[in-house]
């Protein structure tokens, strides 16, 4: 079985899903799932592209110890230098940097000729290769490249010191038969290709990400590029999940392994959705809600009888498993804390009070507290903004009755720590809560998107919800979780407002780059 290398890139490429707004902490975290969900290589972001990305990326790169940690780099002399300063801390650090060479986006973009990109990519990596060992250069919009060219660049820029080519179908617009003849090209035309690995990384505009991922292992690609959950800008990525489960069910086909605990897989889909605010479609490959139901009679009477008629994948592969109740009202401090190490979410003295004291109070309302219960309050404590000066919601009531206009009368703390109170209507329960909230902030703020999930299932579940607003023309993403659906909502809207706060001071201005 040939080793493939998983390259995430959930934390840069991911992290542009339109809407999409990570804070450090939030990175943080999905970075260590990311470590134990066993992936390769980890793009932690874009360093040059902010102040905020920057710090990210030097928090991960000193806390992630068994990926390698890489970060993006445009074919500019500056990217390479922050780059090298964010990753000072990483044990297996590598830089990833992208030229373009597409006839289009030479002509267009970049304004050079064919020579000029060449020489630029050459002196480029040859720069990098003065500070980092590992270099991966990506040929931008690679499948709608002149292949003779890429060929000639190619090894040009192996010839300066590149570990990595890879081919990125940047737009989505390649198909498996190509895409793996293309591969095939580079690795009969390229005479010092064996110096290097080759990579794959595939957008999903057509659909055929993951189907051309595979396409490109078949043709020698020895790395495959993708997000969790397939995000990403459009359309997205290929979904790695999909592409490791496909290599691994179907290995009497696909000669190829990966080294991903397959087990971690349901646990980073659901952080990743938790903290994006991207929820899983229940229809999903691999990891969606329904992946595992059958409604059909036929199908369920085969399933009763033996799992393999309709069932290609097990739950248990995964890491899908039912809720069970684990700890009850009258549980101690102690039996909590052994049941945080299960989850591997390391706390200090004052989160672990915090996420016991909640705990205790969500004991009070809720009989059976399941495992994502729990998990969904220790990321809440774990990934808030952690700035003192913020909106804290006190106090909240909303009247309702179908003959009049619905009313909120909401208290605030405000950040100079006063008690600040106002009262709105609205045309709905939430609307008069965002408006009355609004009122007390005075911003300029209009409501983008808003989503309510549930924990878990059952009448006591826990509510989860996630808004999406403009604030002075910046997008911000806010979540928050309740019993109570309003004090979830109400929570997510004032976070998202804490969240601009906190870049306004940052001063955050984020360019990207779409791989």
């Amino acid at each position: 079985m040939s080793r493939i290398k998983i390259f995430d890139t959930t934390l840069r490429d991911g992290e542009q899903s339109p809407g999409v707004n990570l804070n450090k902490a939030e990175k943080l975290e999905i970075a260590k799932q990311l470590e134990k969900y066993g992936v390769d290589r980890m793009e932690a972001g874009f360093p040059a592209s902010s102040k905020g990305d920057f710090e990210s990326v030097k928090q991960i790169a000193s806390t992630i110890k068994n990926s390698s940690i890489i970060a993006l780099a445009r074919a500019v002399k500056s990217d390479i230098d922050t780059a090298y300063e964010a990753l000072k801390g990483a044990e297996k650090p590598a830089i990833h940097i992208f030229l373009a060479t597409s006839p289009i986006h030479m002509t267009y973009k970049l304004k050079k000729s064919p020579e000029q990109v060449i020489e630029t990519a050459v002196n480029m990596v040859a720069y990098a290769k003065e500070r980092f060992d590992e270099i991966e250069w990506s040929a931008e919009d690679a499948t709608r490249s002149d292949w003779n060219f890429l060929a000639q660049i190619i090894e040009k820029v192996i010839e300066a010191g590149a570990t990595v080519i890879n081919l990125p179908d940047t737009v989505g617009y390649t198909t498996p038969e190509e895409y793996g003849k293309l591969f095939r090209f580079i690795k009969e035309t390229v005479s010092n290709i064996d110096q290097v690995a080759l990579s794959c990384h595939c957008h999903n505009d057509l659909g055929m990400a993951v189907a051309n991922s595979i396409a490109a292992v078949e043709n020698g690609a020895t790395q495959v590029e993708g997000t969790i959950n397939g995000i990403g800008e459009r359309a997205g990525n290929a979904a790695l999940e999909e592409v490791v489960v496909a290599l691994k069910i179907r290995s009497d086909y696909y000669p190829f392994e990966t080294g991903l605990n397959l087990k971690e897989t349901k646990r980073t889909s659901d952080l990743v959705a938790k903290l994006t605010g991207m929820y899983v479609q229940a229809n999903k490959a691999v990891i969606g809600r329904n992946a595992f139901s059958h409604e059909s009679g036929i199908h369920q009477d085969g399933v009763l009888k033996n799992t393999e008629t309709y069932e290609i994948i097990t739950p248990e592969m995964v890491g899908v498993s039912s809720n069970t109740l684990f700890l009850g009202k009258h549980s101690g401090r102690h039996a909590f804390k052994d049941k945080l190490k299960e989850f591997g979410v390391e706390l200090s003295e004052k989160e672990l009070k915090t996420a016991f004291d909640q705990f205790k109070l969500l004991t009070d309302q809720k009989k059976e507290v399941t495992d994502d219960d729990l998990y969904t309050i220790l990321m809440d404590i774990k990934t808030d903004s952690t700035v003192v000066d913020k909106y804290k919601l006190i106090q909240f009531g909303v009247s309702y009755d179908t003959a009049d206009t619905p009313k909120a009368n909401v208290i605030l703390e405000s950040p100079n720590g006063s008690l600040i109170e106002a009262t709105q209507q609205g045309n709905g329960s939430v609307e008069a809560l965002y408006k009355t909230i609004n009122y007390l902030i005075a911003e300029n703020i209009t409501l983008v998107d808003y989503q309510i999930n549930s924990v878990g299932g059952g009448k006591d579940a826990l509510a989860e919800s996630h808004v999406q607003i403009i604030i002075n023309g910046e997008t911000i993403n806010g979540r928050g979780s309740a019993q109570d659906v309003l004090q979830a909502s109400a929570v997510a809207f004032i976070q998202a407002v804490n969240r601009y706060y906190v870049q306004k001071k940052a001063n955050l201005t984020r360019l990207v780059y779409e791989s």
